[in-house]
C-alpha cells in the first residue's frame, strides 16, 4: 500500500477505535454516573440503551447517506457531531442531559461508522489489500473496546466526566487527520437517485422500534413488547413494499440474492449477541457475587483485547491458506468453546479457572469479526458499499441488543432469591444463551462451506471456480480504487 493509502487506514482506524473505547470507557463508569447524578436503575439504563438506539437505528440510513453524499464529506460532518456531543455528555448535571446526549452521540456513531468503513472497501482493491486493510480496521476495533475497559476504569476513579472529555480530545485530533490526510472529492453523480424518503423513514422507525422493543423487554408486559415487535414488523413490510416500488430505493432488494452477505450479516448478528451477552453476565458475575472493583473487572476482560494482536498479524494468513468461510466458522466454533468452557462456572472460581475461556473468546473475536466484514462487502457494487457496511453494523448492533436482554431475561428468570447460590444459579442459565447463539451462527455459516465447495466441484477445470481462489465474495467484483469518496 502507499503511504497515502496507509494515512487514510491510520485515520479510519483511529474513528472506530474511537468508537469501541467510547462504548467500553462507559460501560465501566456508570456506578460512578448513578452515584454523581442520584439515577435511578432504569434512568441508568437509559444512558447505554440511548446509544444503542441510536447507533442501531439509523445505521442503514447512514450507510445510504454515505453512498448519496459522498463518505468523506458524511464521515467528517458526522464526527464533528460526536465530538460536540460527546462533550455536552460531560457537561450534563441531569439524567435526562446524559441521555439526550448519549442518543445524538449514537446517531453520529451511525452515520460516520458506515462512511468509515466504505472509504476503505471503496478505497482498497478487491482481494489481500482490502482483506489486509479491513483486518487491521477489525484489530483496531477491538483494541479499542478492550483498552477502554481499563482506561474507563482509570478515568472513572479520576471523575467520571473525563469519560465523555476524552472522546473529545481523541475525536479533534482524528478530525485534523482526516482533514489532511482523506482528500476531498467531487459530490457523487445523483442523476436518477432520489433520495428515498419513504423508505428511510419506515426503515428507520422500524429498527428504532425493535430495538427498543428489544431493549425493554425484561422490564415491560410481554403484551407491550409484543406490541411493540409487531408493529416493527409491519413497518419492515411496509418498507419492503416500498422498496419494491421506488426507483431510487435506499435498499435495492436484489443486494440480498447474494448469499456469503445474507450469511454474513445472520453470522454477524447471532455472534453480537454471544459475545455482548457473555461479557453482561460475566461482569455481573466478577462485580456482584464476587465483589470484584470495576477497575478489578476491566483487567480481568482485557485478555479478550488478543484479538487486536491477532487480527492483523494471525488473521490473515490463516485467510489466506484457508479462506474466509472456513476461518469464520473455525472462529465461531473457538467461540462456542469459549462459552462451554464457563458452563459449570463456580462460586470461587480462580481468574486462572477463566483465563482460558477469556483467551478464546479473544481468539475467536479475531477470526470471525475481520472476515465476516470482508464477506458482508465483497462483491458488492462502489455506490452500494455504504448500505452493504450498513447492514452489518445493524446486524451486530441489533444482536447486541438482542443477546443483553436474552441473557438478562433467562438470568431474572433463574434467580430465585438474593443469596449466591441463587445468583450463581441465574448466572449459569444466562451462559446457555450465548453458546447457543455461537452454535446456531456456526450452523448458518458451515452452510456456506457447502456451497463454496459445491460451486468448485461443479466449476470446469481451469475455470475461475476451480481453484483455490477468493470464492466467499458472492461476485467477485474487482472496484476501482477512490480514496476519500
Amino acid at each position: 500500500m502507499t503511504g497515502r493509502a496507509w494515512g487514510v487506514l491510520f485515520v479510519l482506524c483511529g474513528a472506530i477505535f474511537l468508537e469501541g473505547i467510547d462504548v467500553a470507557m462507559l460501560n465501566v463508569a456508570l456506578p460512578a454516573i448513578r452515584d454523581d447524578l442520584d439515577l435511578s436503575t432504569g434512568t441508568l439504563q437509559w444512558v447505554m440503551s440511548a446509544y444503542v438506539l441510536g447507533y442501531g437505528g439509523f445505521m442503514l440510513l447512514g450507510g445510504r447517506a454515505a453512498d448519496l453524499f459522498g463518505r468523506r464529506r458524511m464521515f467528517v460532518l458526522w464526527l464533528v457531531v460526536f465530538l460536540l456531543f460527546s462533550g455536552l455528555g460531560g457537561l450534563a448535571t441531569e439524567g435526562w442531559m446524559l441521555i439526550v446526549a448519549r442518543f445524538v452521540t449514537g446517531v453520529a456513531a451511525a452515520f460516520m461508522t458506515p462512511a468509515g468503513l466504505s472509504i476503505i472497501t471503496t478505497g482498497f482493491p478487491e482481494g489481500p489489500q482490502r482483506d489486509k486493510a479491513l483486518l487491521v480496521y477489525a484489530g483496531t476495533a477491538a483494541g479499542g473496546f478492550s483498552i477502554g475497559l481499563v482506561v474507563g476504569g482509570l478515568l472513572s476513579a479520576i471523575d467520571w466526566r473525563w469519560v465523555f472529555f476524552a472522546p473529545v480530545i481523541l475525536s479533534l485530533g482524528i478530525l485534523l487527520a482526516t482533514l489532511a490526510l482523506i482528500p476531498a472529492s467531487p459530490r457523487p453523480d445523483r442523476t436518477g437517485q432520489g433520495v428515498d424518503l419513504a423508505g428511510a423513514v419506515t426503515v428507520t422507525a422500524g429498527i428504532l422500534l425493535l430495538v427498543f422493543g428489544v431493549e425493554r423487554a425484561t422490564h415491560v408486559a410481554a403484551a407491550w413488547t409484543v406490541g411493540t415487535v409487531g408493529t416493527a414488523l409491519l413497518l419492515f413490510l411496509a418498507f419492503a413494499v416500498i422498496e419494491r416500488a421506488s426507483s431510487s430505493p435506499l435498499v435495492r432488494p436484489g443486494i440480498f440474492r447474494s448469499g456469503s452477505l445474507v450469511r454474513a450479516n445472520v453470522a454477524g448478528l447471532l455472534f453480537a449477541a454471544g459475545f455482548f451477552g457473555f461479557q453482561f453476565i460475566v461482569v455481573l458475575y466478577l462485580q456482584e457475587l464476587r465483589g470484584w472493583s470495576s477497575l478489578q473487572t476491566s483487567f480481568a476482560l482485557i485478555v479478550i483485547g488478543v484479538d487486536a494482536v491477532l487480527s492483523p498479524l494471525l488473521t490473515p494468513k490463516l485467510v489466506a491458506r484457508f479462506g474466509h468461510a472456513r476461518v469464520i466458522f473455525g472462529g465461531l466454533l473457538v467461540a462456542s468453546l469459549s462459552y462451554a468452557l464457563f458452563l459449570p462456572l463456580g462460586a470461587d472460581w480462580t481468574y486462572a479457572a477463566m483465563f482460558p475461556g477469556l483467551l478464546l473468546l479473544g481468539v475467536a473475536f479475531s477470526l470471525v469479526y475481520g472476515p465476516l466484514t470482508i464477506v458482508a462487502t465483497d462483491g458488492v457494487a462502489e455506490e452500494e458499499q455504504g448500505v452493504a457496511g450498513g447492514l452489518l453494523y445493524t446486524s451486530f448492533q441489533f444482536g447486541a441488543a438482542l443477546g443483553l436482554s436474552a441473557v438478562t431475561a433467562v438470568n431474572i428468570t433463574a434467580t430465585d432469591g438474593a443469596s449466591p447460590a441463587a445468583l450463581l444459579d441465574g448466572y449459569r442459565a444466562a451462559l446457555v444463551v450465548p453458546l447457543a447463539a455461537a452454535l446456531i451462527a456456526a450452523a448458518v455459516s458451515a452452510s456456506g462451506l457447502r456451497t463454496r465447495r459445491a460451486r468448485a466441484d461443479s466449476a470446469p477445470v481451469g475455470s475461475p471456480g476451480a481453484g483455490p481462489e477468493r470464492s466467499d465474495a458472492p461476485g467477485g467484483i474487482e472496484q476501482p480504487a477512490g480514496l476519500g469518496s
